[in-house]
């Protein structure tokens, strides 16, 4: 019985600890590092509860046979408290910007609707 006991908090402890390292996994591992270049043609608030920062980037477009052009619209988010990013992204209005990234492995539906979170902006001359 004392056994049975102890395999059991054994077996909760050690999922109480895989959920933890799982959590942690999510909020800080990145899947890969990069940027874009484009044109932002969106970015706004989102949420009742938990307020995200939501965009997109005009990456350009390409031909298609009979002068069609299918533009490139690539989807981020950017962390509400990184006031100071979302500056910058205000300041480059209509200008062509590199927008670097960490993408992450998982959506994190309260920190953004993407896995790709911005980390810096820079204009481009």
């Amino acid at each position: 019985m004392i056994f049975l006991k102890k395999l059991v908090l054994w077996i909760i402890g050690i999922l109480i600890s895989g959920t933890i390292l799982l959590t942690l996994f999510a909020f800080y591992a990145n899947y890969s590092s990069g940027y874009r270049v484009g044109r932002i043609i969106k970015i706004s608030e989102k949420g009742y509860i938990f307020k995200t920062n939501e965009g997109q980037l005009n990456t350009g477009g390409f031909s298609e046979g009979e002068g069609d052009i299918t533009s490139s619209i690539w989807e981020f988010s950017v962390k509400h408290e990184d006031t100071e990013l979302l500056e910058q992204i205000k300041h480059a209005n209509k200008s062509m910007v590199r927008l670097y990234y960490d993408e992450k492995f998982f959506t994190i539906p309260f920190l953004g609707d993407t896995k790709y979170f911005l980390t810096k902006v820079e204009i481009v001359e």
